[in-house]
């Protein structure tokens, strides 16, 4: 019987341009509020400004004509002159309001125009705006594209000429043999194997780095135990953490922990856990590997009793080229790529730690596929 695996893919960079394209959306509804909502404020101020003029106009106009109807009275002017004046006043109010409805209806049809233009000129300047964002997206696409294909032409070249130099360091050790200069010649070698070790686990965090951006980085989950894999971990790392004088230890090591999960993708992340772990430990201390079940989810936890990490940093560890610490060496990739595994798993990875006393990283996985 033929047992299909499925293939989780972390998502691609379109969930990030999905998010972009949601808060370009939501900002063009905050802009066009804004610009509604000022240029009402604007009509309002203007229109009130108006309505002041004319009042105080008015008001002007009143107290000219109480005063010149006084001087018409004091000189006693006739019946027929006081409806001359009546009827004048009521044919020139009548041009006043006239024009004032004119007046309205002018500065009506100015902003409903002013209105339509703006209606037909922000559309088409987001439109261009959306063309030339995707025309620099296809772009950037095949830039991408190109960048992950000489990456992997490299990559591979290099771990090539890698794998040479390693062959010809054991050519050399086998030459030397047993002479005099054997010991120097065998630690050489040794250090010979551990940078290009070092080399080769820079490669392959930049392919790594590469295939998440492109959305290409899978994992293939199988059935398997995690404790078993904690212990492989443990078994792995545990010469380098001797060389530092750092005790590396495996809690409950006879347990058992089956999960859903890719044997090689999760190896990294705890090799990657627990190698940064020996980078920040000093001499003497201790780290402690831990696997347990959480309800429907596995946790491991490696621990160390380094430093720690500051609070308000404590996040900042996931992201990638984060260095807390400048005086150590590499990319700051590790834990980068340590929780985009995690997250193809649908797990999730975070930093517990206290200054003085040391950081835990822990990580849970479902225990069945998600």
């Amino acid at each position: 019987m033929v047992t299909f695996i499925p293939v989780v893919e972390i998502p691609k960079t379109s969930d990030e341009r999905d998010q972009t394209d949601e808060s370009l959306r939501d900002e063009r509804d905050k802009t066009d509020l804004a610009i509604a909502e000022g240029r009402d404020l604007v009509q309002e101020n203007a229109d009130e400004v108006l309505r002041r003029a004319r009042q105080e106009a008015d008001e002007v106009l009143h107290e000219a004509r109480q005063r010149a109807d006084q001087l018409l009275a004091e000189s006693a002017g006739t019946l027929s002159a006081d409806k001359a004046v009546a009827m004048e006043r009521e044919l020139e109010d009548a041009a006043v309001r006239d024009d004032r409805d004119a007046a309205d209806e002018t500065i009506e049809l100015e902003r409903a125009e002013t209105a339509r233009i703006l209606a037909r000129l922000l559309p088409a300047e987001r439109e261009q705006t959306d063309h030339h964002l995707q025309a620099e997206r296809v772009q950037s696409d095949g830039a991408l594209a190109n960048r992950d294909d000489f990456l992997g032409v490299v990559a591979h070249d290099l771990r090539d000429l890698l794998g040479g130099v390693v062959m010809s360091a054991a050519v050399i050790a086998k030459v030397v043999g047993a002479t005099e200069h054997a010991a120097r010649v065998n630690a050489e070698i040794a250090r010979i194997r551990r940078h290009t070790a070092r080399a080769n686990r820079l490669i392959a965090d930049l392919v790594d780095i590469a295939s998440i951006d492109a959305g290409r980085l899978s994992i293939l989950p199988r059935p398997g135990d995690l404790q078993s894999l904690l212990c492989e971990a443990g078994d792995e790392f545990r010469p380098s953490a001797a060389a530092k004088n750092i005790d590396l230890v495996v809690d409950d090591g006879r347990a058992t922990l089956p999960a859903q999960f890719d044997h090689v993708r999760l190896f990294q992340v705890i090799g990657n856990l627990i190698a940064n772990a020996i980078k920040f430990s000093p001499g003497g201390s201790r780290i402690t590997l831990r696997a347990q079940r959480r309800g429907d989810h596995a946790q491991c936890a490696v621990s160390d009793q380094g430093a720690g990490i500051p609070a308000d940093q404590i996040e900042k560890v996931f992201e990638r080229f984060v260095q807390l610490n400048d005086e150590q060496r590499g990319l700051g990739l590790g834990l980068f790529i340590a929780k985009r595994i995690v997250e193809a798993h649908a797990g999730r990875i975070w930093a517990e730690s206290t200054l003085g006393q040391g950081t835990s990283v822990l990580f849970t996985i479902p225990t069945t596929p998600a």
